[in-house]
This record gives C-alpha cells, structure tokens and sequence, in this order.
C-alpha cells in the first residue's frame, strides 16, 4: 500500500472503509461540478470504482494510482488525488492528473500540497516522466494549482468540452520530469 505524506496530510491507496466517505464526495454537486465523469449518486456504483481502485493498487502493471487525501490529525477524509498511466516509453510513463476535494477544504492550500506531494512521488518513486493536468477554463482554482505546482501551460482550446449545456474553453498543462528538476 502506498502512503505518502506531508506537513498536514496522509495520501494513500484506497481500503473498503472508505466507501461512505467516497459517496460523500463523489455524490456532491458542488464538489464533482468539474469531474462529471466520476460524479454519481449511485452508491453501488461508488462501490464498484472503490473496488476497481482497491485491486488496481495491488497490480503489478499499475495504470490506476487513485489516492484518498486524509488529514494528519483529525483523520478526516479530505478528497481524492491520482493519475492514470496513458502511456509507457522508455524514459518512464506518462500520466494524467487529476483531483476534487470536499468543498469545506477550498482555498486552504490543501490541494497543493498534495498535488506537490504526487509530482513528487511520481517522479522519484513511479518512474514518471511526464505529468499533464488540465481543466475548464473557468475553473480558475484548479488552474492556479497548476500553476503553483509549476505546471507549464500547453494549450488552451476553444469551444472544446460540452458542459452544462455549454461548449466550454480547456486548458492544458504539463510538467517533465527535468523540467521540475531545475
């Protein structure tokens, strides 16, 4: 099982346990406005991602590294953190990051600190060479993380997601692993 861990927080693979605390974040409207594809309120369903989640961590062909973010000291259940392996090459692996966290937590710095902490881990622990992120344009917050982390922004594409009845603006960000090296 992966643990990781920072100032103020426990990143770890999933367990069972965290089911009700999954649904509580994937159920909320708020919360998955940005992250429709994982939104559900069918509890069944969250079980099943939960699972998924679960056996994949004990994969030796990993493509999955959903993390749960727990606070340090109250042990309360923060979000959701993790990259998908889209590609393996000879230099390491490519991996797209993403992450939602419980509205209470906004603004708190929260979401960077453990976006550090993978960038970090992803790189000197997972042979990760190439990490890209990106969001909707009007999701300002998101994007600021990326920045803050020291995300290179890429590519900004009109008209490119449908969105709330909406063709949305997307940007697209990029981190290499000599580029946070320097």
């Amino acid at each position: 099982m992966i643990k990781l861990y920072t100032e103020r927080l426990i990143i770890r693979d999933p367990i069972e346990d965290d089911l009700a605390a999954t649904y509580e974040l994937l159920s909320d409207e708020k919360a998955m406005k940005y992250w429709q594809s994982s939104k559900t309120k069918n509890m069944g369903e969250i079980k099943e991602k939960l699972l998924k989640s679960i056996n994949e961590a004990k994969s030796s062909e990993r493509k999955l590294y959903y993390f749960k973010i727990i606070d340090k000291n109250t042990k309360e259940y923060i979000g959701e953190i993790g990259y998908t392996v889209t590609l393996r090459t000879p230099f390491g692996k490519f991996v797209d990051l993403g992450y939602a966290i419980k509205e209470k937590y906004w603004g708190m710095g929260y979401t960077t600190e453990a976006v550090k902490r993978i960038i970090e881990f992803a790189f000197e622990e997972d042979n990760v060479y190439r990490i890209t992120a990106g969001c909707l344009k009007e999701n300002i917050g998101s994007e600021k993380i990326m920045q803050k982390c020291k995300f290179i922004k890429e590519a900004e594409f009109k008209e490119y997601t449908y969105h709330e009845g909406k063709l949305k603006d997307r940007v697209e960000y990029r981190l290499l692993k000599n580029e946070w090296k320097k």
